[in-house]
């Protein structure tokens, strides 16, 4: 089965600053891929490469067509759902204003979203200012799966929510994933062990490594410890490298 996603020689640029640098992977055409490494090694970056939401050069191919030259709109209408990392719900409008804005095919999958998101039904005349960080982000998700996409692009679904509320977003995810593959990015290295079927590593703004297997790209505490500065602890902890002192912090996988 041919990739849905396929990224080559990718650069994209902030304010005139090369931020990625030839970064090259597939995203298969099922299952959750991960996107992972240090903080500031461009993972986010490439992400908004990939839309066109900064500048880029290169080549990205959505289900075997070119789509580098077109502007982000007619990307997204092509079938690319776009989850960003500080969720960015409309906070002045309703549960519902948020979920209907989003629709863009004739048929929105309400039902579906009803099913995976029965909170929300219950607030749908609840602006979504007022709804907790955990809430807001499953409107986020929600407007992303409305519509039918190839695939979806997700930043950081579990950034800053509490433990439970993190397994329900996985679950989520796990939901989404048997009907449409997920570009991930993600820093809870147990749900990265949970969801993710392959991984994807980046590093100075490059593919450091790319693996099959997510978790056993994790189960490899050389290779956590030398591209990600942690190893998992295998209880969703980023856990500090060995010798890196004690009472200091241990590093974040990367944004």
């Amino acid at each position: 089965m041919k990739p849905i996603l396929n990224i080559a020689g990718l650069n994209a640029f902030i304010a005139g600053q090369q931020v990625i640098e030839d970064v090259s992977f597939s995203v298969p055409a099922t299952g959750i891929t991960a996107l992972l490494g240090r903080n500031g090694v461009g993972k986010t970056s490439t992400i908004k490469a990939i839309i066109g939401l900064i500048g880029r050069t290169g080549t990205v191919e959505l289900d075997g067509q070119r789509i580098e030259k077109e502007e982000t709109h007619r990307i997204i209408r092509r079938g690319v759902g776009y989850v960003p990392e500080d969720r960015e719900v409309f906070s002045k409008l309703t549960v519902a204003e948020n979920l209907k804005l989003a629709e863009r095919d004739a048929h929105p999958r309400r039902q579906l979203v009803e099913e995976l998101f029965p909170d929300l039904v219950k607030r749908s005349g609840q602006l979504a200012g007022t709804l907790s960080g955990g809430q807001q982000q499953m409107v986020s998700l929600a407007r992303a799966l409305l519509n039918e996409n190839k695939v979806l692009l997700i930043d950081e679904p579990t950034k800053g929510l509490a433990p439970k509320i993190v397994q329900e977003v996985a679950d989520t995810l796990a939901q989404a994933a048997a009907t449409v593959p997920i570009l991930l990015v993600e820093q809870n290295l147990q749900v990265v062990r949970q969801l993710a079927d392959g991984a994807v590593v980046l590093s100075g703004g490059r593919v450091a490594h790319t693996a099959d297997s997510a978790a056993d790209f994790l189960a490899d505490e050389d290779l956590t410890r030398r591209l990600l500065g942690v190893h998992d602890d295998g209880a969703g902890a980023a856990a500090p490298a060995a010798g890196s002192g004690a009472g200091e912090p241990a590093p974040e996988v990367a944004r």
